[in-house]
């Protein structure tokens, strides 16, 4: 993987499922927070970003792979890198870790889309480079 940005999260009882460990469904919700973090950390207010330039990022394709379970108060560090950038769409990869090991990892393709009409857009020069730069 490239250079990558990482998000430390921390397991609660609400991520867990009747087994003790993490639902499946929540590790797109760590993947999201990472993603959001990464985003502000390169200077990328994402509601600003809808409001001033009237664009937004959605998920246009997912895939996870499954290795080992989290459990209840793991900490885990969420990474992003970036893969493939296209016009209107950036490809991320994405791993969740716990003390080095690999538990889940993810292949996320956000579309850039205008806000009122939801069609595909193209990201503005700056954007692109903000992003690449991970």
């Amino acid at each position: 993987m490239a250079e990558h940005f990482s998000w430390p999260v921390r397991v609660y009882y609400e991520d867990t499922d009747a087994g003790g460990i993490v639902y499946y469904g929540n590790y797109l919700k760590f993947m999201e927070r990472a993603r959001t973090e990464w985003l502000r950390s390169r200077g990328i207010d994402v509601a600003r970003l809808a409001d001033t330039e009237r664009l937004m990022f959605t998920v246009r394709a997912i895939t996870l792979d499954f290795l080992q379970p989290a459990r209840l108060s793991d900490n885990l560090d969420v990474s992003v890198a970036v893969g493939r950038m296209r016009k209107v769409s950036v490809e991320l990869q994405q791993v969740v870790v716990r003390a080095g090991d690999v538990l889940c990892t993810g292949q996320v393709r956000l579309a850039c889309v205008d806000v009122d009409t939801l069609k595909p857009r193209a990201m503005p020069e700056t954007l692109v480079g903000e992003t690449q730069a991970v």
